[in-house]
């Protein structure tokens, strides 16, 4: 049911809070469509509003904005409903506090949080707007419907606008059990409950995650039980705008592509087996006092150097810029265990000890340490064209820093410690020049930490989702470029292309629902026990092992390795014969979708699955198969294959990064190039002979690599390699 309105923009709150934080046009549309449509539609239970924004984008100020404007427009109360942590609940606090002073200086707004919330409050304060803040979690929650129903039963009646922050997986109505069985989440049932009795409320969710919220099943039955439980489906979308300042999985996962752009020096891979031993003290693994030169560390090491060098840097060039010095923060996140925090602690504080020895007692080790730190970070900043110190300089400023104790190392994960750790717009107080954070959960989600330049990341990607993956990604907002230049991100090769998987699933998603589909535009896909092609239950999806298809994306094996020549020349021989007698010549042509995949059968046959990394043929597989098959144009069932022969790629390029351009020659007769062109409607398959010499990497044994290229005219589809059953 809708009902036609009218909103008024013009009063108080929206006027002086829009020209308070200087709202440009695309903002004010986003916040006055959200209000508009809340007044609007009946935004129940199971169908809230959604304002859709990205991680650390500005969904915050945008919601504070839709606030503000709700109570100008006959509402009288906003709760907010933060993450279950004090930390993030006391910084929306803080920031509503800060938002919200004059008002509540003139006496016109009450702000509380619901745990602070005195049971004496007269009418006087009860008759202006309320802003309450409470976590979600059950005693908060508890807490707030004492306050509505019982303490002050008044207010019950009053029109509320209930706004969920944060809103994911968690709030969406069931999760998931150890036992793969599927209860019934209690904090959506309170908030569920809370908002049925309500006379006259409106329900604004707020997340940067959306897809649990929108690709869920119609009803969810839980086992055991006669309960049916109707999961959140959003009535409308707004979408928060992003200004170009922002930085997001765009740089971080398509710009650093590019050579020429500082993005590409960002990520640095560490080892698998470092994360093993930042797990727990074992001294068979590693001994502590070699925290300095021990390999095993080497990572670690390295950022904590490269955060000191950039840091110093960055304080170099703001001096030299007459502008006031900023402190700068560095994360270690890799663990939710304590255990696994208080031993990165005692790691990181001996690397801080022992570069405050050697800065007398052994000068040449830190010189070497500091020369290449400095050398790292010159890379990026040549590119950027600003202000570099020299060595010299920047090297007796880091010996100041050590010897000054500019470096502060802080363990953060205890809620009991959180009012320690919070400035006073709750963010997490620099207090010294360079900040490093260890911790595991609180650092999760919501917190902002001004001036991130490093980030070494460990969570195991074979459990992630895709809601909590990208909630970790702190290096996500506003960054300076030059802040940027000195930022690195370290976290393990596997680690890196899940991320890069998730930000290609989050953004097919968004852009359906830039283009209204929101209840369209995205088609899911698995594979059945018969190989059949079927739709897949978006809400069974594995993130780890999707596949996202869109116009023009190229798909292809990255960092495996050939067998060896003995036991694949043969095979090598019958596939030369075989795509000789397809693509006899350089002219694409077109053949069956079946003569396609028995080459990519055969060459996935040439591959040594116990070396490198592994191809996920199968989804390679399918959605070639996909693509030539679900299209209405006259070629359906066919691909466009491009043969080039005798070329000579190595395996891992310069940066030690493994090679994933082999299809990307410059000039006209480009394979990429030509591949573009043809596959309009169904996909062309680029097949690479290539020499695989032995000083390339390879093993002595030429081979082919493919490179599908989709249609331009993709519909975005995600394809599921595996499923939660």
């Amino acid at each position: 049911m809708t009902h036609t309105t009218t909103i008024q923009t013009n009063g108080n709150f929206y006027k002086k809070l829009a020209e308070k934080n200087q709202y440009d046009t695309e903002t004010r549309v986003c916040i006055e469509n959200t209000v508009e449509n809340l007044m609007k539609m009946e935004t129940t239970v199971d169908r809230p509003g959604m304002l859709l924004g990205k991680i650390q984008s500005g969904k915050t100020r945008t919601f504070i904005g839709a606030t503000a404007l709700s109570f100008d427009n006959g509402y009288d109360i906003t709760i907010v409903l933060t993450k279950g942590t004090r930390a993030l609940a006391q910084q929306t606090y803080e920031r509503l506090k800060t938002e919200f002073d004059d008002f509540k200086y003139d006496d016109v707004v009450q702000i509380f949080d619901i745990m602070s919330l005195p049971d004496n409050l007269a009418n006087y304060e009860l008759d202006q707007k309320l802003l309450i803040v409470a976590k979600k979690q059950k005693d908060n929650l508890s807490r707030l419907k004492k306050a509505l129903f019982e303490t002050y039963p008044m207010l019950a009646g009053r029109k509320i606008l209930i706004i969920d922050d944060e809103a994911d997986f968690a709030s969406v109505g069931f999760s998931k059990t150890n036992r793969e069985t599927t209860e019934i989440n209690k904090i959506a049932g309170q908030i569920d409950d809370l908002r049925k009795e309500l006379s006259d409320c409106d329900f604004l969710q707020v997340t940067a995650t959306p897809y649990s919220l929108y690709l869920q099943p119609e009803t969810l039955r839980v086992d055991g039980s006669n309960i049916e439980f109707k999961p959140v489906k959003p009535a409308f979308t707004e979408l928060v705008p992003v200004p170009d300042a922002y930085i997001g999985g765009d740089y971080y996962f398509e710009e650093s592509e590019e050579d020429d752009s500082i993005a590409s020096y960002i990520y640095e891979s560490i080892e698998l087996d470092e994360l093993h031993v930042l797990k727990k003290q074992d001294r068979r693994r590693f001994k502590i006092e070699e925290a300095l030169t021990s390999y095993k560390i080497k990572s670690l090491r390295n950022a904590v150097l490269n955060f000191i060098v950039g840091g110093v840097i960055r304080q170099n060039q703001e001096k030299h810029s007459g502008n006031r010095l900023k402190k700068y923060s560095f994360i270690v996140h890799t663990e939710q265990a304590k255990q696994a925090h208080e031993w990165q602690e005692e790691i990181v504080i001996e690397l801080k000890e022992q570069l405050r020895m050697i800065v007398d007692e052994d000068p040449v080790l830190l010189s070497r340490l500091i020369r290449a730190s400095y050398e790292n970070m010159k890379q990026s900043l040549l590119v950027l064209d600003r202000y570099l110190p020299d060595y010299e300089e920047v090297k007796q400023d880091v010996i100041t820093a050590i010897r000054r104790d500019f470096l502060m190392i802080t363990k953060v994960n205890s809620e009991k410690d959180v009012n320690q750790l919070l400035d006073d717009t709750g963010q997490l107080k620099l207090r010294t020049p360079l900040n490093i954070f260890i911790g595991g959960q609180i650092l999760d989600r919501g917190i902002t930490i001004g001036n991130l330049i490093g980030f070494y990341y460990g969570r195991n990607p074979k459990t992630f989702q895709q809601d909590t993956v990208l909630q970790h990604s702190r290096m996500f907002g506003y960054r300076p470029l030059e802040d940027l230049a000195v930022t690195r991100f370290y976290t393990t090769k596997s680690i890196y292309d899940v991320m890069e998987k998730i930000h290609e699933f989050d953004s097919a998603l968004r852009n359906a629902f830039e283009k209204g589909g929101q209840e369209k535009g995205v088609v899911f896909i698995q594979k059945d026990t018969k190989n059949q092609l079927i739709p897949c239950s978006p809400n069974k999806l594995l993130l780890s092992k999707t596949t996202t298809l869109k116009p023009y994306k190229r798909i292809l094996p990255i960092g495996f390795q050939t067998g060896y020549k003995t036991y694949i020349t043969d095979k090598i021989n019958k596939l030369d014969s075989n795509v000789n007698q397809i693509a006899p010549n350089e002219e694409p042509v077109l053949v069956d979708i079946e003569e396609a995949l028995k080459v990519v059968n055969q060459i996935k046959d040439t591959f040594d699955t116990r070396v490198g990394e592994t191809w996920d043929e199968k989804a390679f597989i399918s959605s070639l198969e996909y693509l030539s098959r679900n299209t209405d144009s006259q070629h359906k069932g066919k691909v466009w294959i491009i043969v080039r022969k005798g070329r000579n790629i190595g395996r891992i390029r310069q940066d030690g990064r493994y090679e994933d351009a082999p299809d990307t020659p410059k000039g006209s007769t480009s394979e990429l190039r030509i591949a573009k062109q043809f596959a309009t409607d169904i996909p062309a398959l680029i097949l690479l002979r290539q020499n695989g010499d032995e000083e390339k990497g390879w093993r002595g044994c030429p081979f082919w690599w493919p490179v599908l290229v989709t249609p331009g005219n993709t519909q975005t589809v995600i394809f599921a390699s595996e499923a939660n059953e």
